[in-house]
């Protein structure tokens, strides 16, 4: 689903913040402002077009919009039978000026009139592209242009910009509160980011935060060049030096204040990597995993606190997060800890 975000400002500064939004396009225009009341405050929520930094930022799950736009269902009722309609899409992802939806093999047929519907709903894209899942351990997309030109593009968040094409990378926006998060942290610190990707952390921590240093590893050699052309497109070359290989072989050792492990999937084998990346000093970790829920959070402090003590090190666990759910059963969880 395309996310609505909105930002929760004092009710006496809405109209300065206002201003600041439209003056930066920032101002989504469709929806209205909603007032608040919380612990005898007033507060209101002001709908914004992307994630903004220096704000407490909401997911409105029943926007009030000035105008209620059809439902893609609603727009090809008339065009297509009952069954057909049953599994239109009610959801889909935008990126940049493509629209990536999931259709069914049962009305493939209708892929042109589907993505035609999209087209139209959204004036500023282009391109339509089909979700078929993920597929090999770098976690590459299956996907198949449905129209336009090209499947390469250029995405906008959080004031960063991301060069991806969206068939060869994936994309989640699903941790965007995770992402907005970690880009007020690390100001003047040295930072490892493993699993890079195309600077998903990365760049918004050295756009937002400034860090000293970023080190950034990259596996995927599609991912480590949209990397390297995304550090250019955000002019950010001299806080983040890209790494390609593999982290559990190129990570640097003890020269971190934080380290982030923003990968799901076996990230505790990487663990010993990224304890040793701290500096003899200490400093912070973030580590991401898909647990079942009846694992939560148990097995990753676990994990976390194993290898600390094999290295000699002692663990403090200062919060534990779940993000977002990552397959029936299954979330995906942050825990940050402090190791020294």
């Amino acid at each position: 689903m395309e996310e609505n975000f909105a930002v929760i400002v004092p009710a006496r500064d809405t109209e300065k913040v206002r201003f600041e939004l439209q003056s930066r396009g920032l101002l989504d225009r469709r929806r209205k402002f909603v007032s608040r009341i919380v612990e005898g405050g007033s507060f209101v929520e002001i709908p914004v077009t992307d994630l903004v930094s220096g704000y407490e930022i909401k997911l409105q799950e029943q926007p009030e919009f000035y105008r209620q736009q059809m439902s893609l269902k609603e727009r090809l009722a008339g065009k297509m039978n009952p069954e057909e309609l049953e599994i239109i899409p009610s959801g889909w992802q935008i990126l940049g000026n493509i629209i990536v939806v999931t259709i069914s093999e049962k009305i493939i047929h209708r892929r042109l009139e589907i993505a035609e519907e999209l087209l139209d709903m959204y004036p500023a894209c282009d391109t339509v592209v089909r979700d078929l899942g993920i597929k090999g351990s770098l976690r590459q997309p299956k996907r198949q242009l449905v129209i336009g030109n090209t499947t390469e593009t250029i995405h906008k968040e959080n004031g960063c910009y991301f060069k991806l094409d969206v068939t060869e990378v994936m994309y989640s926006k699903g941790n965007l509160r995770e992402k907005n998060r970690m880009s007020k942290l690390g100001t003047g610190e040295i930072v490892v980011d493993m699993f890079a990707g195309i600077g998903y952390f990365s760049l918004p921590m050295a756009v937002h935060s400034q860090p000293e240093q970023i080190y950034s590893i990259e596996l995927n050699p599609v991912s480590f060049g949209y990397l390297k052309d995304n550090i250019r497109l955000n002019n950010v070359q001299h806080i983040v030096q890209p790494l390609h290989g593999n982290c559990a072989e190129i990570t640097p050792k003890g020269v971190a204040d934080r380290v982030i492990m923003g990968y799901v999937g076996g990230t505790a084998d990487y663990l010993p990597a990224a304890i040793g990346a701290l500096s003899k000093n200490g400093g912070i970790l973030h580590f991401h995993e898909a647990l079942a829920e009846n694992l939560m959070f148990e097995r990753p402090i676990g994990q976390i606190k194993k290898e600390a003590k094999m290295q000699g090190r002692t663990v403090e666990i200062m919060e534990c997060r779940s993000i977002k759910k990552y397959s029936p059963g299954v979330w995906h969880v942050v825990v940050d800890a402090r190791i020294w």
